[in-house]
């Protein structure tokens, strides 16, 4: 670790690439819990919820932007959520 050290201070230009690129990894990994922990169509346990989708509150929306978008039920899958379940 030390050999790390001496390698930054002969070499300062080295420091910006090591910052960024550490942010960026810290950015990549704590959007991925985010969307892990919050979003409802990442799922963790398939064996306890196989058919996710049906889950899926249609008034929340999925995207990040949603831009114009009216729900209404499909009147077909409608009828035919009914008569499996």
């Amino acid at each position: 670790m030390s050999a790390f050290f001496q390698l930054l201070r002969k070499r300062k230009e080295l420091i910006p690439l090591i910052g960024f690129t550490g942010l960026a990894a810290t950015g990549a990994v704590s959007a991925a819990f985010y969307f892990l922990l919050t979003k409802s169509d990442v799922i963790l346990n398939k064996t306890t919820n196989p058919q996710p989708w049906e889950r899926v509150d249609p008034t929340k929306p999925q995207k990040l932007i949603t831009i114009n978008q009216k729900w209404r039920p499909v009147e077909e899958l409608e009828l035919v959520k009914s008569l499996t379940k």
